[in-house]
């Protein structure tokens, strides 16, 4: 299985929470992105590069309430939260035949859409974030042209995702069994409430911090 680093998430009690702290971080503007039927959330979102981006994602008021958890620890952020970068997705060619052990860190895969696009992505089953985010959560594409390549170019570019958690080890075990390849770097943190994630990014105005 080959891996490679596919797109930033970042989550926000509002789009609008989310658009404001995107663009003060990084002084652009990001693009409209869509709703999500069966998880009852919409996103924005921004190019990283020709194969990356950065997704910001919130519950849809709008929306009819999901079945079943929404993605990304969304259920449980409070209304008051701040927009935060807090996880990522690996892209794969296929997701048949996960091992246990892999299910029980990133979940079963479900079959997943906006407008025209398909794909399949591990989600835990209480929609929780892998490894509170430091784990990915693994994504197929379903169409040959990946997404980023029809997003505006506003001049953004990826440089590195730091993690930072206090057991880095475990992480780089889990990238090397699934032969990740991308700009992410582990850092070792002194708790499980210090964890998080930095990505640096190139800006029209130089390198930013989210």
């Amino acid at each position: 299985m080959q891996t490679l680093l596919d797109h930033l998430v970042i989550v926000a009690p509002t789009l609008d929470a989310g658009d404001r702290f995107v663009s003060q971080r990084l002084g652009v503007e990001l693009q409209p992105g869509g709703c999500h039927p069966s998880m009852g959330t919409h996103n924005k979102l921004l190019r990283l590069g020709a194969h990356f981006y950065l997704e910001v994602i919130a519950i849809n008021p709008a929306a009819v309430p999901a079945d079943r958890p929404r993605w990304f620890g969304l259920d449980g952020l409070p209304d008051n939260s701040a927009p935060r970068l807090a996880h990522w997705v690996a892209r794969v060619d296929t997701l048949t035949a996960l091992s246990p052990t892999l299910v029980e860190i990133v979940g079963q895969v479900q079959p997943m859409s906006r407008g025209e696009l398909r794909w399949d992505i591990t989600i835990l089953a209480d929609g929780s974030l892998p490894w509170e985010g430091a784990a990915p959560s693994l994504i197929q594409w379903g169409q040959a042209v990946h997404p980023a390549t029809i997003l505006d170019d506003k001049g953004c570019t990826l440089q590195m995702l730091d993690i930072f958690h206090p057991a880095p080890e475990r992480i780089n075990h889990l990238l090397s069994a699934l032969s990740f390849s991308g700009p992410v770097r582990l850092n070792r943190c002194d708790s499980i409430e210090t964890s998080r994630l930095v990505a640096c990014i190139e800006t029209p105005s130089g390198l930013r911090n989210l």
